[in-house]
């Protein structure tokens, strides 16, 4: 555990790709194979495995330390994390060591042992009594690890492709390999660490898919020298996109967020069995209904759902578009060219005859202007805009400039009004980041319709939370109700129905686009506005 908090150190007190680089490097050059793929787990958001709740965590010091529980509450409020505030109380009740620790115990043994024992005690009294021993023998630091790991909430501030390339640094091992062996479900042990670092050819397991190839943005940039007969265009739906493999006489279907979600679309699960052995196809998800395509909340009415209903199936039938062919016939396709592969793809997906599977269709331009045209006619074609694909590129790991460009439409807008602010996690725990915002109904009430924590600068989060310490009218645990004086622009992907929500809709990838100081309140935009956003967006009259 030594080691590995002094990782985290290292990793969160800079915003130096080299230094996180060097650091992780140093770390994986001397830790135990065991550790080091704990480590890989933990740094990748491979385990997120929460062994008790941050509620119960809490309930266990304070029945253990007899805290004031107002006191907790308050200590919680200011602080904005239960791990934090729980390192920081440990720190000043002196449960826990200054310097250094005396536990010797690896991160193996934390994860095998130690966590998994805490969880198995019955008895609340004695889980509460072993949770501060475990305390007395770390850190603070540690115990914050320790807390985060126990709840499954453990983050630092590295990305995937950063491990990768001090993985790849330290063992002489192609990123794109070691990229690849990290897909899908993964294993712990020494045995499996070595497998991902192998200067020698490692076999795939039967369900493992390839790492996703992802674009950039498009902008002035890439519009320099455009060629449109280099492109291959098409639109950008709004789903999930995921591929789904047929290996071994079975099927699996992977998330881009590398979630098996198999079992959550059974029916295409049931008609990809028909898919050639050996074949790996990239596509997007959707709900295909009455020869449309739904929004994407009715898509998300399907997901986490490991049991569907047969009233689910019904109403929320899910369909495939296929992007690119990434396996035929067991081999490795993804350094040929797009058009290569997409000729694999028209071999495997133009066999079927299901309407739920389709192969996205390739629209043509000849000019920079007319692809304009084309991205403003998006939602009529319910898409969210369009792709732009090199037809001479190879399928790379991640996103490599020039390779994959995404072209959206500009988001739909709504001004709405500042209701209620809620303190952020991590290095913003002190402030007041997370917004929820209203519009005006019929009696001129504001109802709560969305909530953004994206889209100011530094500056203005500074100012709004000074502001909102000096306006609050009311507190509801880590939440602040605060006087109705100030408009932003909301910018969203999306809009829905939803009867899940007091306002009637749903929005989309959220976010603050501007602070709307030229604006009333009694400018914003109603409810009814948001309506007829929806009618028009869903081509209705």
């Amino acid at each position: 555990m030594k080691e590995f908090a002094a990782l985290y150190e290292e990793l969160d007190s800079t915003t130096s790709t080299n230094e996180k680089v060097a650091a992780l490097k140093k770390y994986f050059t001397k830790a135990d194979p065991e550790d080091s793929m704990w480590t890989l787990m933990l740094l990748t958001g491979k385990l997120s495995r929460r062994t008790i709740t941050s509620r119960t965590l809490s309930s266990l010091f304070l029945a253990s330390t007899h805290y004031p529980e107002w006191l907790w509450d308050e200590s919680r409020d200011h602080v904005g994390d239960t791990a934090e505030t729980l390192s920081l109380l440990a720190h000043s009740l002196e449960l826990c060591r200054a310097t250094s620790s005396s536990s010797n115990k690896s991160l193996t043994q934390w994860m095998e042992e130690e966590i998994p024992y805490l969880a198995k005690i019955k008895d609340e009294k004695e889980q509460a009594d072993h949770l501060l021993k475990l305390w007395k023998k770390l850190t603070t630091q540690e115990v914050y690890i320790l807390n985060k790991l126990i709840t499954g909430a453990f983050r630092v501030g590295v990305s995937d492709k950063l491990v990768i390339r001090a993985l790849s640094e330290v063992y002489d091992v192609p990123t794109d390999q070691i990229a690849h062996r990290l897909s899908g479900s993964l294993e712990t042990g020494a045995e499996a660490f070595e497998r991902v670092v192998s200067q020698e050819a490692v076999s795939a397991t039967f369900s493992q898919p390839y790492p996703f190839c992802l674009a950039h943005p498009w902008s002035e940039r890439s519009e320099k020298n455009f060629d449109p007969g280099e492109w291959c265009i098409e639109w950008k739906y709004d789903g999930i996109r995921a591929q789904v493999i047929r290996r071994e006489s079975q099927t699996w279907i992977w998330s881009r967020g590398e979630e098996d979600i198999t079992d959550t679309f059974p029916e295409l699960a049931e008609i990809f069995a028909d898919l050639p052995e050996g074949s790996v196809i990239d596509g997007e998800i959707l709900v295909f209904k009455e020869d449309r395509i739904s929004s994407f909340q009715s898509l998300q009415r399907r997901l986490g759902r490991k049991k569907v209903s047969a009233q689910m199936l019904k109403e929320f039938p899910a369909g495939f578009m296929g992007y690119d062919c990434l396996e035929i016939n067991g081999q490795d396709v993804r350094q040929e060219t797009l058009k290569n592969r997409k000729k694999h793809l028209q071999k495997i997906l133009g066999k079927f005859k299901s309407p739920q599977v389709r192969i996205s269709p390739v629209v043509e331009v000849t000019s920079l202007e007319e692809l304009n045209f084309l991205r403003s006619q998006s939602r009529e074609k319910d898409a969210e805009g369009l792709m732009l694909k090199w037809w001479a590129g190879v399928y790379s790991v991640g996103r490599k400039t020039g390779n994959w460009w995404k072209y959206k439409v500009d988001p739909l807008t709504l001004d709405a009004v500042l209701l209620y602010a809620q303190s952020g996690t991590g290095r913003r725990s002190n402030l007041y980041t997370d917004y929820t915002f209203a519009l005006w109904n019929e009696n001129h009430e504001l109802i709560p319709f969305a909530k953004a924590y994206s889209g100011l600068d530094q500056k203005e989060i500074d100012e709004l939370d000074a502001w909102i310490r000096r306006h609050t009218k009311e507190k509801f645990g880590p939440v602040r109700s605060v006087e109705a004086q100030h408009v932003f622009e909301i910018g969203f992907e999306g809009i829905g129905a939803s009867s899940r929500h007091k306002s009637g809709i749903a929005v989309r990838f959220p976010r603050i686009l501007r602070w709307r100081k030229d604006k009333k309140v009694d400018d914003a935009d109603t409810l009814t506005s948001a309506q007829e956003l929806l009618k028009a967006v869903n081509n209705e009259p």
